[in-house]
């Protein structure tokens, strides 16, 4: 009887497979797109690639940089949605996917941004890239120079669409980055996911309908981005992004030879992130983390929170033992404007660093008065 248990053990052992590597197990996901990547949004941790660091044109993918500035400036004040925006002949002349904006009309920021968003619209682009760069060569300048902040080391835009020109390149790892990054701006989800709508443009008011190039915000679930692209020379490329959970991933393919295929290999690549993946949430961007004492503060008691969200990717069923340190700056001088970095909470799995936040102030620190620390002092007396 033993030995028969011992066969049958030996049997299902045989025809179960065991998958025990973390970040290699990907041989069975057959990508036909030129180059691919994909990543974890919370972590920045790539799961896949394939040529992820090639050069190659990105057709409308570019626009995703375009909508990022759009929403940094939203964000921060500098745009409000309902800005009305003027539309210059250079933005009214440009083909390929538009909303047919015409010379001398206005239109605002909230349209402008869906049409960018939703139909993939060059003309909004254009439009866009001189209300908020001044030209669209400014707006170009303002394009690179956040790509590098993001690293974005093998990448140069020359235009706000991704329209065929020389020397406009990317990659598809540097495509994720800034995917990432759009993607934290919560006002850019009810764009991206957005399936039919409609705009009224010109000056005739003409309504023009607009359906979402990116196929997978309805037929992908979870889906939450990105951006589709297509020319002759870059064949179809897209960045797609879906949530399950609190597991958020990006699939980026370029060049793959039929739309259906660039669909294919994204959604391959989703599936198996989600099969084998999870985030674990250690923290929401502007939760409560450590209390800071500065005694020579008006306010001497400074409650620090997160300033970004952060979470941690592990295989699933993982290990999820967690250790937090928090280490506060010293030697501050005050005054102190809100949201400075006083701090930083790092975390550690088996005494190795696996991620970190900075820890920021609720708001500003003034020096206190003369009357307020003679009064500490008194109190500290007695």
């Amino acid at each position: 009887m033993k030995k028969l248990a011992s066969i049958l053990v030996a049997f299902i052992m045989a025809i179960i497979p065991i998958n025990t590597s973390f970040a290699n197990d990907t041989g069975n996901i057959n990508i036909s797109s030129k180059s691919a990547v994909l990543m974890d949004v919370g972590s920045g941790k790539v799961l896949y690639e394939k040529q992820a660091h090639e050069k190659l044109p990105p057709a409308s993918v570019t626009k995703v940089m375009t909508m990022l500035l759009c929403m940094e400036a939203l964000d921060s004040g500098k745009l409000k949605l309902t800005d009305e925006v003027q539309i210059s002949e250079n933005a009214s002349s440009m083909g390929g996917s538009q909303i047919f904006l015409e010379a001398g009309e206005v239109q605002d920021v909230d349209t402008l941004i869906k049409g960018i968003a939703v139909a993939s619209a060059n003309d909004a682009c254009v439009a866009m890239g001189e209300h908020i760069g001044g030209s669209v060569e400014g707006f170009v300048d303002m394009m690179n120079q956040k790509a590098k902040e993001l690293g974005m080391k093998d990448t140069n835009f020359v235009n706000t669409n991704g329209l065929p020109v020389d020397n406009h390149y990317t990659t598809a790892y540097d495509i994720a980055l800034m995917s990432r990054e759009l993607l934290k701006h919560e006002g850019i989800s009810k764009y991206l996911t957005t399936w039919m709508d409609k705009v009224v443009v010109g000056k005739k008011k003409v309504e023009v309908g607009l359906a979402n190039t990116n196929k997978m915000v309805k037929h992908y679930q979870g889906t939450t981005g990105v951006k589709t692209g297509f020319t002759q020379q870059a064949k179809y490329c897209l960045s797609a992004s879906a949530k399950r959970g609190d597991t958020h991933l990006i699939a980026v393919t370029l060049g793959a030879e039929t739309s259906p295929e660039r669909f294919k290999d994204s959604s391959n690549l989703l599936n198996y992130g989600f099969a084998n993946y999870e985030s674990v949430k250690l923290c929401t961007k502007d939760d409560k983390i450590a209390n800071m004492k500065i005694d020579k503060a008006e306010d001497e008691n400074i409650e620090l929170v997160a300033k970004d969200d952060l979470s941690l990717l592990i295989k699933k069923g993982g290990n999820k033992k967690f250790e937090r340190k928090v280490k506060l700056n010293e030697n501050l001088k005050l005054p102190i404007k809100k949201g400075s970095v006083l701090g930083q909470m790092e975390i550690y799995q088996n005494k190795k660093s696996i991620g970190k936040v900075d820890l920021v102030n609720t708001k500003d620190i003034n020096k206190a008065g003369y009357i307020k620390m003679l009064q500490r002092v008194i109190e500290n007396m007695f």
